[in-house]
């Protein structure tokens, strides 16, 4: 009996013992995931994390388009949340425009960084661009990042912006990148105005739980199954939402608009099969668009000819279709 009894309490020790690590690493993770400010020891990691591979032309050619479009002229808006913070965007008009596009940037990353390369398309196209800064980033107020679950919110709001104050007779889509991405696709099931005319996502992920799901145990080589519990409680705590509450799944089931989907086949970030589950997921039109060799948000970069003519397509056809058929 005592051998038992010791035997117990060795293996009860060690139960606490992992239980205690493992909230200790899903903390930590948890807040580089989601506080504002990245913690100090890891910061200059991100490609660890997310898996990314480095690529010195990709940079090189995305450090000089974003100070482009950063230092280029734009409109800078501002917007209270339902919580009462105040969000930054930034409005590049065109003359003669023919549509209005409201861009959501990725996670722990720039309007400006994320656009600059696209941005002289979009405006060779005659689009106006309402360039969004995500809650908790960059100058819009927050604490926490929410990867898309607070943010959806903030896009409905951003578009009934745009309606108020540039009116409706224009075409507006939604477009995101990765988590950007993400936000646009979970608002598009929430009940759009009819001026959305459509969603174009790039590197999107299913739900916040997937992809951290993902990158615990695909990236960092960590059990997932202890920690999934301990994140959404932490998750709940942080945003009054659990990891899995929304996912771009359930959204797509349920909208109308049609959705454009990019995805790099490489991507190290965001697996391609999240593209596929949302192509499949999706209740209105929706097509796919693979690009061989891109990695995470890398689809332009690498060929910027078929991403352009496959956009020019989609907005032919959502503004061809009459106005009533939504």
């Amino acid at each position: 009996m005592k051998k038992r009894t010791k035997a117990a309490m060795a293996v009860s020790a060690a139960a606490a013992v992992y239980g205690v690590a493992a909230y200790g690493a899903t903390k930590a993770l948890m807040d580089v995931a989601m506080k504002r400010d990245l913690p100090q020891r890891f910061r200059g990691k991100g490609a660890h994390l997310t898996g990314e591979r480095e690529d010195e032309g990709y940079r090189a050619a995305q450090r000089e388009a974003a100070q482009k479009l950063g230092t280029s002229h734009t409109e800078t808006v501002l917007l209270r949340s339902r919580e009462g913070l105040t969000l930054v965007g930034h409005l590049r008009k065109c003359e003669n425009a023919e549509r209005i596009l409201i861009a959501f940037h990725g996670w722990r990353s720039a309007w400006y960084l994320d656009f600059g390369l696209i941005s002289e398309f979009w405006e060779r196209e005659r689009c106006s661009v309402l360039y969004v800064e995500q809650r908790a980033q960059n100058e819009s107020e927050g604490a926490y990042i929410g990867f898309g679950l607070t943010e959806r919110y903030d896009c409905l709001d951003w578009v009934r912006w745009v309606v108020d104050h540039c009116g409706s007779d224009l075409p507006i889509y939604l477009t995101g990148v990765s988590m950007g991405a993400t936000t646009a696709l979970m608002a598009a099931g929430m009940g759009l105005p009819d001026a959305v005319r459509g969603v174009i996502a790039d590197s999107a992920y299913t739900s916040p739980q997937d992809i951290w799901q993902y990158v615990m145990g695909h990236n960092l080589h960590l059990p997932t199954l202890l920690a999934t519990p301990i994140a959404d409680g932490i998750c709940k705590k942080r945003l009054a939402a659990g990891a899995g509450s929304c996912s771009t799944l359930v959204s797509l089931a349920e909208t109308d608009v049609p959705v454009l989907l990019i995805h790099g086949e490489d991507d190290h970030f965001v697996p391609l099969k999240m593209a596929r589950a949302n192509l499949a997921a999706c209740h209105s039109p929706c097509e796919l668009l693979v690009v061989p060799g891109a990695d995470h948000a890398m689809s332009y970069y690498m060929d910027k000819d078929t991403y352009e003519e496959a956009t020019r397509r989609f907005w032919q056809r959502c503004e061809s279709a009459e106005s009533g058929a939504r």
